[in-house]
């Protein structure tokens, strides 16, 4: 092997930095940097990340060693993958197999699997990070302490270069943005990166459905047939007939929150206002589908400027109905007025809207204004993949471009090859396997024959069917903001009531454990504007909202307390902050048992009443509430969030939400200590709730009572068959002595419990 000459590779670079003052081409000089480092240290590979401070991304700039094609289209967050880590911890990390690492990140097609040996240092200008230079070999543990040292001198060195460069090429466009005079979609990247909101994968072509462009609507081909009115006449007839089949479809599917989801299609289609504007345009000259599309441009337009969240809310609901009307004018063959084979882009969606889209066989979202997370839930539900984007990547694609969303790493590959599509097929298939339902056992044990419980998470009546199929032993979480958050108005004690017993029926004698309304944070209803907070997740949510609302919240708890008549139900709270929160819900319930005993109505005296633990301040009082409570249920995505003060949809600090934080593992035991104390059921609800790296762990310190969502319940169940208590119990103890976080990431992985469950 020929010798590595490091100190001829500092003094090469020097060189070639010199050359960039005489105003080379950019790109070409990061080649010869690239190729010169390769060379000089005797590695496959080298590459360029450069940092965009703006989205948190670095992108692939020039490689020596992998795929050309992955040149502007191979991105990272900050702190995904071993490049992405190094970036964000401002430090070189090099990693001898990079395949077990558990920061490891993987692209297919670019090759990059076949180097094992991995070397990441940031390039940096003081604290500002400006990219990343990474060396990769395919002999394993191949890089040394002095390559460290060398390739931070290089990067040294190039800080000064690229920062340049970047200024550069933002001068240069914003002068292209002021001479730009119509903004048009740019030439769109082949992968695009984003944040995955609702797993799965999905193949389809792009259609954007809320653009805010005047061609929102299809437009005429100029080559094309003329439309009559007739014509005109028979669409309408015919989209009418297709929205009361979809409503019809709908209320039968998703009773609970379908409930005349098309009002708002057929009320615009029978208002002539609506119909009759286009048939006027028609009749004095105006090609059909032009006629729709300016009339419904036009109705876009003032419901985007109306102060009122409802009128706001149908803009998609008029597009929508245009591209429907459209469709049929022009004779689509049967079935193409519905979404089928098409991934929706759209800057913002409606709880309503996903159910909608859902019902005419959308195949995946792309949004590009953040994901809330009832959104995420209802997506998941459904079954329909989502990512997240920026709007600026979202205009980058064509209309009927081919897309493949990989929506577990929130990736979307654009015009994908034959190789791609095949290795999506691969990993289907793994995933497959992995849920598969048919070796799912009645009962749960540890590998000692410690029984455990496994509940379901239920969003929707829909999730009952595979609660069933994967022989959920109960509901342990029913969100019951669903049937709230997609209606114009609250329902009714009565609308309730029929919800919440099909559920109680449906799972024939099972355990339920409702969940009263947890609105607040970014799950608003658009129909209760009473509340306007500039920071809504430490505002009017969940408990408070209800106590404040007493006449809603007594609604609510009177429909629970009557479909769990002659039933095993129980009422859980949520975002209790103190005991004095958990009494005064306890004295409403009560309240309501007695009318309901006074006006002669069955219902269950006997349901358990429960807190879920969220905040700091409840963990502080748990021996308190769980004296009072008769169980206490761990709620962990919000308990990890408020603990650490951390927004995990914010991409600046999303890196910050860990669930092995020192603090979070010494909460969760004393929860579950005190509910031990005191004889209380204590059980998990949450993502981390199903999370394999945590699951020797959260067994360890005595939970027993598992709420997941269904689809996960074949891979814990295995796992939990897998693990000895004695031994769950000793790797609990030894991680909560653990006062850093590095301490109990370095455990996780000495253990192996990363790379088990990724095998």
């Amino acid at each position: 092997m020929m010798k590595k000459r490091n100190v001829d590779l500092v003094c090469d670079i020097a060189e070639l930095i010199s050359l960039a003052e005489g105003g080379r081409d950019r790109r070409e000089l990061l080649q010869k940097v690239v190729t010169s480092v390769a060379g000089h240290m005797q590695t496959d590979v080298c590459s360029i990340y450069i940092y965009d401070d703006e989205d948190h991304e670095l992108t692939l700039r020039a490689t020596q060693g992998l795929d050309h094609k992955a040149i502007g289209t191979v991105k990272l967050k900050l702190g995904e993958g071993i490049t992405g880590r190094a970036v964000r911890e401002l430090r070189p990390i090099c990693v001898g197999t990079a395949s077990q690492s558990d920061s490891y990140k993987f692209f297919p097609g670019i090759h990059e699997e076949d180097y094992e040996a991995f070397l990441a240092v940031p390039i940096l200008r003081g604290l500002r990070r400006i990219g990343a230079l990474v060396v990769q070999a395919g002999e394993a543990n191949y890089f040394t302490p002095n390559d460290v040292k060398a390739l931070r001198a290089i990067a040294a060195q190039l800080a000064t270069m690229i920062e340049n460069v970047q200024l550069l090429d933002e001068a240069r466009m914003e002068a292209e943005a002021t001479q730009a005079a119509v903004p048009k979609k740019v030439v769109p990247e082949s992968l695009i990166r984003g944040r995955s909101a609702s797993t799965g994968t999905a193949r389809g072509r792009a259609f954007t459905l809320d653009s805010g462009t005047p061609d929102a609507c299809l437009l005429p081909d100029p080559d094309g047939d003329g439309h009559t009115l007739e014509d005109f006449e028979q669409a309408v007839e015919q989209t009418a007939e297709q929205i009361d089949k979809l409503q019809r479809q709908t209320s039968e599917d998703l009773a609970d929150v379908a409930v005349l989801i098309f009002s708002a299609h057929l009320l615009i289609l029978e208002d002539d206002q609506f119909t009759g504007r286009i048939a006027s345009l028609i009749r004095e000259g105006m090609e059909a589908v032009k006629a729709i599309a300016t009339v419904v441009n036009d109705y876009v337009e003032v419901f985007s400027k109306s102060k009122m969240p409802l009128i706001r809310e149908k803009v998609l609901d008029v597009k929508d109905l245009g591209n429907r009307l459209t469709r049929n004018l022009l004779n689509e063959e049967a079935g193409a007025a519905d979404y089928r084979g098409q991934i929706i882009i759209a800057h913002e969606l409606l709880p309503s809207d996903i159910l909608k889209l859902s019902a005419e066989n959308v195949e995946g979202f792309i949004v590009s204004s953040g994901v809330t997370s009832h959104n995420a839930i209802i997506s998941r539900s459904l079954g329909i993949p989502m990512v997240a984007i920026s709007r600026e990547q979202a205009d980058s694609i064509p209309d009927d471009e081919e897309l493949l969303m990989d929506a577990e790493q929130g990736i979307i590959y654009l015009r994908p090859g034959e190789e791609v599509y095949a290795k999506y097929r691969e990993l289907d298939s793994a995933w497959k396997a992995m849920h598969n339902a048919s070796d799912m056992k009645p009962e749960t044990r540890t590998k000692c024959g410690a029984r455990v419980q496994i509940y379901a998470n239920i969003n929707l009546l829909s999730d009952l069917k595979p609660a069933r199929e994967f022989r959920a032993e109960g509901v342990g979480l029913y969100r019951s903001e669903f049937p709230f958050i997609v209606r114009n108005d609250f329902p009714t004690e009565e609308e309730q009531y029929v919800i919440y017993k099909k559920l109680v029926d449906q799972m024939e004698g099972r355990p339920v454990t409702f969940r009263t309304l947890d609105i607040g944070g970014d799950k608003m209803l658009s129909y209760y504007s009473n509340v306007n907070e500039a920071n809504p997740f430490l505002g009017m949510r969940a408990i408070r909202f209800s106590l404040r609302n007493k006449d809603i919240f007594s609604q609510q708890l009177r429909a629970f307390l009557r479909a769990g008549a002659a039933a095993d139900t129980r009422i859980m709270f949520p975002l209790v902050s103190s005991v004095d929160d958990f009494i005064a819900a306890r004295d409403i319930v009560h309240e309501c048992m007695s009318s309901l005993e006074a006006e002669g109505i069955d219902f269950n005296p006997e349901t358990k009443l429960g807190v879920m633990m969220e905040l700091p301040s409840a963990v502080e009082v748990v021996d308190e509430l769980a004296a009072e409570a008769d169980f206490l249920s761990i709620g962990s995505n919000d308990l990890i969030q408020y603990m650490l003060a951390v927004d995990r949809t914010n991409e600046m600090v999303s890196s910050l939400y860990l669930a092995h934080h020192p603090a979070i593992l010494r909460a969760m035991n004393r929860i579950v200590s005190a509910g031990l104390t005191h004889g209380k059921d204590v059980s998990i609800c949450g993502d981390l709730s199903a999370d394999p790296r945590m699951l020797p762990f959260l067994l360890g310190i005595g939970l027993q009572k598992f709420s997941i969502d269904s689809v996960n319940a074949p891979t814990v169940q295995r796992l939990v068959n897998s693990i000895e208590l004695s031994e769950a119990e000793s790797i609990a103890n030894t991680m909560l002595d653990f006062g850093r976080i590095s301490e109990v990431e370095a455990f996780l992985k000495e253990r192996q419990l990363v790379s088990e469950t990724q095998a």
